[in-house]
């Protein structure tokens, strides 16, 4: 077997997993029932990804304490809210994840501390080690009682022991991560106090030896106890991350007092450590956005591995078999940890195993229907895979007749709609006008950032070649047309337009797709880029820091992703970031007049001066208009649908959702 480092088992304390994948935790929101248990989602949700062959589940976070931040984190399971209806509803959980060999560990957290999520927060005050600043509001946190520390000590030994009654073979901790409640405590930026509390490394540590104490107390010696641990902090100052690449003083934990507290913790008898960097003020490292390269936390991992005695799991954009395979075998880690990739495929260590990894359904790191929905709409769920948190209530829907539906547009959408369609037994066929799938997503895919994009539009393509969709390319459909076909149902996923404004008869005023399907051959060396949405900041990336080109985005409102922009926060704040970073110079409340014979003239919108820019390209990145055109034509016809692009123009979760939504329904 090609990949046998991958599956070969391991032991985290004397608990054997029967390979190296573990589904990495993320936020289990939405998961669980108003008495702090698990709901059918989430029980659904898990032993999905056991049946797809992880070794290892580690569940989202929860909460054992229920007294000093009970507001933390509404709609998740609480180990002891309701100790007897936790526990019954992890029994039933734990005992159908074992069915499939393998194993699951909870993870447990001490609280939030100054990155309470705002709208969690409502009028409580934020508590924290001490009186620091909070993460996003303009608050000063309250610190915690000495009985306040012992109380939420005493919740982990509590919650972890009704863990291991529901059937649980281990824990995590939440901990010294991130910029968590304990991981302020650890860290000398957040932890001002005098107490046992603080201080020295030892006694800012002191809270993290208390909760593994604990719970081996209560639990037992080998009951196994891992920590998820951020070697380094990436602060630059308060609320300010640090980029890839970029030189800065490290204002939390660096490096060096990482590897002695990870020395510490294994000391203190934490049985694995589960490697990260970052904390929520450099939040796009502990959640990677498709910016961040593949595999970003190997060589932190490896620091960590070489100076334990424990193993080290890693995860962070692995989804890679190659790259995965070779952590395991060079030493890297002990075990590859999955998580956005096993929301977009849960059977991906299956398919990887059985060597097809054509089939593997690719995340993209949007981050649209995980981290996005979790921080907005406290649901967590996929914006690739429609099913993901949803598995009983939107499986696939037997079909009772057979229909032809024709499909008009080869979109994203609009293969959605023809893989669920062939795969409940209709005859969808597909019509595309252009040569090829995928649709806006081609251009998309253009920069380097954006590999799996392409990735997905080879996934579509390779999977309605298994289902034998009918496919008709460099073909555009009327209604005309249509009359003349023998079907039942049409969905049109015709998509959009991007919008063009009148500049004037610049030699070169271009669209942003007309930009990135050249490949940027059709870009001089200095641009000008319209528009400072999603579109215009991630091509002015694409050409500063790929093509190396002088860009200037203008953009009319008062800051860049104003409106539009990526869900999730570390998504758009890194992004945001990036921009300027890589030498895109900003004009906000500018707008563009018209072009010149050197360039463009704009106008400050305060100021009402204008000056004009030099440019060899001027590029629109101003939004797209809904291509409707024959939707208005067949408005009048029988069981017509519109998805995607052409119904309202969204994004990349929306075109899925909704054309998973109507095929799985005809």
């Amino acid at each position: 077997m090609k990949y046998k480092a991958l599956f070969t088992p391991i032991k985290l304390g004397k608990i054997e997993i029967k390979n190296r994948f573990a589904m990495a935790p993320m936020g289990p929101l939405g998961l669980s029932d108003s008495e702090g248990g698990w709901n059918q989602r989430g029980i659904d949700y898990y032993t999905r990804r056991a049946q797809g062959g992880v070794g290892l589940i580690i569940t989202g976070v929860t909460f054992s304490d229920c007294k000093v931040e009970h507001q933390s984190m509404p709609n998740c399971p609480n180990s002891t809210y309701n100790p007897v209806h936790f526990t019954r509803t992890s029994k039933e959980m734990t005992e159908r994840v074992h069915a499939y060999g393998s194993k699951i560990f909870l993870q447990m957290s001490g609280g939030f501390g100054r990155v309470t999520i705002p709208t969690n927060l409502g009028e409580f005050n934020p508590v924290a080690p001490s009186p620091i600043p909070h993460r996003w509001l303009d608050k000063t946190c309250r610190p915690l009682t000495i009985d306040e520390i012992h109380s939420i000590v005493k919740s982990f030994g509590d919650g972890a022991y009704h863990a291991k009654r529901g059937g649980f073979d281990g824990v995590e901790i939440h901990a010294v991560h991130e910029g968590y409640l304990m991981d302020q405590f650890a860290i000398s930026m957040f932890n001002l106090r005098t107490d046992e509390y603080g201080g020295n490394l030892e006694n800012r540590l002191r809270f993290a030896k208390e909760v593994v104490d604990e719970i081996k107390s209560r639990c037992g010696s080998d009951f196994p106890v891992i920590l998820r641990y951020s070697l380094k902090s990436m602060i630059k100052d308060w609320r300010e991350g640090a980029l890839p690449g970029e030189k800065f003083e490290e204002k939390g934990r660096d490096i060096e007092e990482g590897k002695l507290a990870a020395k510490l913790l294994v000391k203190y008898g934490y049985d694995a450590l589960d490697v990260d960097v970052g904390t929520y003020d450099s939040w796009w490292w502990n959640h990677p956005p498709m910016y961040q390269e593949k595999g970003l936390y190997r060589p932190y991992a490896k620091i960590v591995k070489q100076i334990v005695d424990v193993p080290v799991l890693c995860a962070g954009r692995m989804d890679d078999p190659d790259m995965a395979a070779q952590c395991i075998e060079d030493g890297t880690c002990d075990m590859v940890s999955l998580g956005r990739p096993l929301l977009a495929d849960p059977d991906l260590p299956n398919k990887i195993r059985s060597g097809k990894f054509a089939d593997i359904r690719p995340c993209i790191s949007c981050q649209e229907g995980c981290m996005g929905r979790i921080q907005e709409y406290s649901m967590v769920n996929c914006a690739v895979n429609p099913q993901c948190a949803r598995e009983r209530f939107f499986a696939y829907n037997p079909v009772l007749q057979a229909k032809t539906v024709i499909i008009v547009g080869g979109g994203i959408a609009g293969c959605e709609a023809a893989r669920v369609l062939a795969i409940r037994g209709h005859k969808p066929i597909l019509f595309e006008k252009t040569a090829k799938l995928g649709g806006a997503f081609n251009e998309a895919g253009v920069p380097s950032f954006k590999e799996d994009d392409r990735a997905l539009i080879r996934w579509y393509e390779h999977t309605l070649q298994q289902l034998n969709v009918e496919i008709h390319f460099e073909t555009e459909l009327t209604r005309e047309a249509l009359e003349k076909m023998n079907y039942d149902i049409v969905i049109i996923a015709t998509g959009a337009t991007e919008k063009r404004i009148a500049l004037g008869n610049h030699q070169k005023i271009i669209t942003a797709k007309e930009a990135l399907a050249s490949g940027g051959s059709n870009v001089g060396a200095r641009a000008i880029v319209i528009g400072g949405g999603m579109v215009g900041c991630e091509l002015a990336l694409w050409l500063t820091k790929d093509l190396r080109k002088q860009v200037t985005i203008v953009e009319s409102l008062d800051k860049l992703l104003a409106v539009n922009g990526p869900l999730c926060s570390a998504n758009s704040e890194m992004l945001k970031r990036l921009v300027p970073f890589f030498g895109t110079s900003v004009m906000c409340r500018t707008s563009a007049v018209k072009s010149t014979e050197n360039g463009l003239l704009v106008k400050n919108l305060d100021t009402q001066t204008e000056i004009e820019l030099t440019a060899d390209t001027i590029i629109l990145a101003v939004g797209f208009n809904s291509e409707k055109k024959l939707l208005e034509e067949m408005q009048d016809a029988d069981e017509v649908y519109a998805i995607g692009d052409c119904k309202e123009f969204h994004n990349i979760h929306s075109a899925i959702w909704d054309a998973f939504e109507v095929a799985n329904h005809i």
